[in-house]
């Protein structure tokens, strides 16, 4: 249980209030430190969120000089954690000179049990409350695109060329595996366009027989069929000053092929049934999973339908070959569904998580979304463990090494899986990789991880 307390250091070079105050906050997780020295390696080391500390620490302990020069390394090196200092009667102005520096709140000794239990109460609440909202917009910065969660490096640089290609009117070619976020994207291009404020409307290919798709596309006039009963605009039409999104349109049939090139040639259509030639201005996109150059030289798709479409090509990677996204969307699912779910306090076991790692996922995000809803919803126990996740046996695979050249990919590599297992926790990660939390920082900012 120890674990899960939240971390509070108290700095205190006398022994009877370092047990008193120990023994007041036995519901968190207590580290205490005599100097500044010892201080500052508990800050290091376990990186608590709230400080309370006495400015009174030898070598100066009736002054205030060696607790000033504590708190600002303190605040040096961690500068969100919350440091409540402690203060006699007659040190108000150090106190203010304290909340100067950057200290959180001070209390008055003899202090007031619950009083200062209130106040370090609210200072671990403010810094959950900041570091939350640190993520929310840390995850903005990386991804610009909504609905993308990703720290590879590939993957953000495919969200800011869809930044790029949106505000253009040229038509954009989405591929990838299936699960990999095209329709994500597609709708990414719509909202970064001038169209945003129109319509976006997804079709796809595959799923509607083909005999339906003609009038599903163009619309039909009354009486055009049996069944048309009155006049039915086409999801072409309805995309009008918009952005129509075709999806899997490697299985468009052959004349509906024809039929598409020559509205992308003209921007007319003609309802099943009608002749009358309606204008329609809309952006296309498109997307697939399979080869359409491949389709074009054995007669499945039209090569010049192809080229139309394809002005702007973007290919999507699968999960497997974006580094330590497989870990970072785990974590994100899993709090996704166990605030759902009301399973707050659920966490992944070692083995899991280099279980997701080292898997492969064929269905890609899709297939981890589902994986991670169905373990939060029938995990016994408060941890999701390898059972949980019902991946089978998943085998290490060892990557070749490549001399010098790969030293700081593979640098790079562990870098961003150690923040992705830790779920953005820089502490922990600095612990995995067996380094202290400056050197971290700096190998972050050499490979641009932020």
């Amino acid at each position: 249980m120890t674990q899960e307390k939240q971390k509070l250091l108290i700095i205190e070079d006398d022994p009877g209030l370092q047990k008193q105050l120990k023994w007041s906050f036995d519901a968190y997780d207590v580290v205490v430190a005599g100097d500044r020295e010892s201080a500052l390696a508990h800050i290091r080391r376990h990186e608590p969120a709230v400080v309370t500390m006495d400015l009174g620490l030898p070598p100066d302990p009736d002054g205030s000089t060696e607790g000033m020069a504590t708190l600002q390394q303190i605040l040096a090196l961690a500068p969100d954690t919350k440091v409540i200092v402690l203060t006699g009667n007659q040190d108000h102005d150090n106190a203010v000179r304290a909340i100067g520096y950057g200290a959180y709140d001070f209390h008055q000794k003899p202090f007031d049990h619950e009083m200062l239990a209130l106040v370090v109460q609210r200072a671990f609440f403010l810094h959950a409350l900041q570091l939350k909202n640190r993520q929310l917009l840390q995850t903005q910065a990386d991804s610009p695109v909504a609905g993308i969660i990703s720290r590879d490096p590939g993957m953000l640089k495919i969200c800011r060329s869809i930044e790029k290609v949106a505000p253009s009117s040229a038509s954009v070619m989405l591929l990838g595996e299936s699960g990999t976020g095209k329709e994500v994207l597609a709708r990414a291009v719509h909202l970064f366009s001038p169209r945003r404020d129109k319509r976006f409307i997804a079709i796809n290919c595959a799923a509607i027989p083909e005999n339906l798709l003609e009038s599903e596309l163009f619309g039909y006039e009354k009486g055009a069929f049996t069944g048309a009963v009155k006049q039915t605009i086409g999801k072409i039409e309805m995309a009008s000053g918009g952005t129509f999104f075709l999806d899997e349109i490697g299985d468009l049939p052959m004349p509906l092929q024809a039929k598409l090139l020559r509205f992308l040639q003209e921007r007319i259509i003609e309802r099943v049934g009608g002749r009358t030639e309606i204008a329609v201005d809309v952006r296309i996109v498109c997307a697939t999973h399979q080869n359409l150059k491949d389709l074009s030289q054995v007669g499945r798709f039209r090569e010049d339908l192809y080229y139309r479409l394809s002005e702007i090509v973007v290919t999507i990677p699968p999960l497997r070959d974006r580094i330590g996204d497989a870990a970072l969307l785990a974590h994100f699912f899993k709090n996704k569904f166990s605030q759902k779910e009301g399973r707050a306090s659920l966490n992944f076991s070692p083995e899991a998580l280099l279980q997701i790692e080292g898997y492969s996922w064929p269905g890609n995000v899709r297939e981890m979304e589902n994986c991670i809803k169905r373990a939060v919803i029938m995990v016994d126990g408060p941890q999701i463990t390898v059972d949980d996740l019902g991946l089978g046996t998943v085998p290490l695979v060892e990557e070749p090494l490549n001399l010098r050249q790969v030293r700081d990919e593979a640098e790079q590599r562990a870098l961003v899986k150690a923040l992705a297992r830790s779920d953005g926790n820089v502490a922990k990660a600095s612990e995995l990789l067996g380094i202290s939390r400056p050197t971290l920082y700096d190998l972050m900012a050499r490979h641009n991880v932020r």
